[in-house]
């Protein structure tokens, strides 16, 4: 058999070297900053991990705020560099407390550091950004911030808030590549992460990365990866065409109309209205039904539901309308599966309600 030796996906053109600056140039001002930006060609976890390792030393202490299973890496990843990290633990599957951070803060005068995720994908959950970071700011504390589930769901005006560190990824709520990610650094965090003892001749680090900005910000060190990175334009071409106003409007329709079929449908969202991201909504599952055997039950309809990760969340059904799937079309069908698969399964649900309140959001 003849073998066709041409496929758009082989053989890419190399990006072109002036179009990186470009790049983050239009992340900057999704992010509504004048910060740095750094262009990472890996998924936006190695990006938070450089974050860790790059302020991680002997004598700096740091408050991990851990709403997830994810957010207790970036502490093992401090802790790994030598720093003294402090975890304050929401309760399983929950948003921290505004009062529990100002009290850690309090707690610990000497802390030069806070980490926290702003819009949690593993249970749904939202945490109180701007009450956080105003409070790190007013003790001269820097703020990291794991903007990967939130940028382009939630309002992030970084300068406004004054966020000194936010790591991004693409391929949320921007619809975009999960191959590439990035990060805004402000001149505050730099003067940390510059401090004597951070890590050189690393990938992870973000002060060997700083050269890419002094040198006019051309080819990214190492071996480029065009096709994420052409991805990557095309995202950003269709987010800016929607607009910004309409993505960010979009995706917190879609929660809401997730919410109000939920609740029609007799099922029991997880978190409470302002503290549930824009991104997941998550459910418990009713008493009795097992997870793995809802899920089955549902798996013909090909929707887009799956079981909640961590602690706490366990039970927890995660409704993903994130990115592309923030539309009319996918929330009526999560909702309308997981009403199916509970009738299937014995458990009561009014599915004609639930499609009812969806389309209700979707009227005006």
């Amino acid at each position: 058999m003849a073998f066709d030796r041409w496929n758009p996906l082989n053989d890419a053109p190399a990006f072109p070297p002036e179009r990186f600056g470009r790049l983050a140039d239009r992340l900057g001002r999704i992010l509504k900053t004048r910060n740095d930006i750094l262009l990472f060609q890996t998924e936006a976890v190695v990006a938070l991990e450089a974050v860790a390792a790059s302020l991680a030393r002997p004598g700096l202490k740091a408050i991990n705020i851990v709403t997830s299973p994810f957010g207790a890496w970036f502490g093992g990843w401090l802790r790994r560099g030598g720093a003294a990290v402090v975890t304050l633990e929401a309760e399983p599957a929950r948003p921290i407390e505004a009062d529990a951070v100002t009290a850690a803060f309090d707690a610990h005068p000497e802390a030069k550091v806070v980490v926290f995720c702003h819009a949690e994908s593993a249970n749904g959950v939202l945490n109180p950004l701007e009450d956080i970071v105003a409070a790190a700011h007013a003790r001269g504390i820097v703020t990291v911030v794991d903007a990967v589930a939130s940028v382009g769901g939630h309002a992030l005006d970084v300068d406004a808030l004054g966020v000194d560190v936010a790591v991004i990824g693409p391929q949320k709520a921007l619809a975009g590549p999960a191959g590439v990610s990035a990060l805004s650094v402000s001149p505050t965090a730099w003067r940390l992460i510059g401090a004597e003892g951070g890590p050189r001749d690393s990938t992870l680090s973000l002060i060997d990365r700083r050269a890419w900005l002094e040198a006019g910000r051309g080819a990214l060190p190492g071996t480029s990866a065009p096709l994420e990175f052409f991805a990557l334009e095309a995202a950003l071409d269709r987010f800016e065409a929607e607009g910004a106003d309409a993505v960010l409007a979009r995706h917190a329709r879609a929660a809401e109309a997730t919410r109000d079929g939920l609740v029609a449908l007799g099922a029991d969202p997880w978190a409470q209205p302002g503290r549930a991201s824009h991104l997941v909504t998550t459910a418990k599952l009713p008493d009795g039904v097992d997870m793995d055997t809802l899920l089955a039950a549902a798996a013909h309809l090909e929707t887009d539901m799956s079981a909640g990760i961590g602690p706490g969340a366990e039970t927890l059904v995660r409704f993903n309308h994130t990115g592309q799937r923030a539309r009319f079309e996918a929330v009526l069908g999560n909702v309308v599966a997981y009403g199916i698969a509970l009738r299937r399964l014995g458990a009561g649900a009014d599915v004609a309600a639930a499609a009812a309140a969806v389309a209700a959001r979707y009227t005006d």
